[in-house]
């Protein structure tokens, strides 16, 4: 538990200092953290969309593919997605240095 602590300190700090993280994306980001929590913090994490975004109560599919392309895009996660109606896609959290 203790490098999951360090993990959302050192995540925090991150995106404390970075103006292109929005409350969606953290939000985005704490369902997958609570996700990788709940999985022995093992990667890779099967998540579907729906239940991502129930998690991080984003209503828009919009927002949520935005919010997950770009958290793809600034490092934060690695993520393959599925396009098979019951596999899931996969998500790596990166670790934060």
């Amino acid at each position: 538990m203790a490098a999951a602590a360090r993990h959302l300190s050192r995540l925090f700090t991150r995106f404390n200092s970075d103006d292109r993280i929005t409350a969606w994306h953290q939000s985005l980001y704490m369902a997958l953290f609570y996700l990788w929590l709940s999985n022995g913090t093992q990667n890779p994490l099967q998540v579907s969309r729906k239940m991502l975004m129930d998690l991080s109560r984003i209503q828009s599919i919009v927002t949520y593919h935005k919010c997950i392309r770009e958290l793809r895009d600034y490092g934060y996660i690695k993520y393959t997605p599925s396009y098979h109606p019951t596999l899931g896609s996969q998500v790596d959290l990166l670790l934060v240095r």
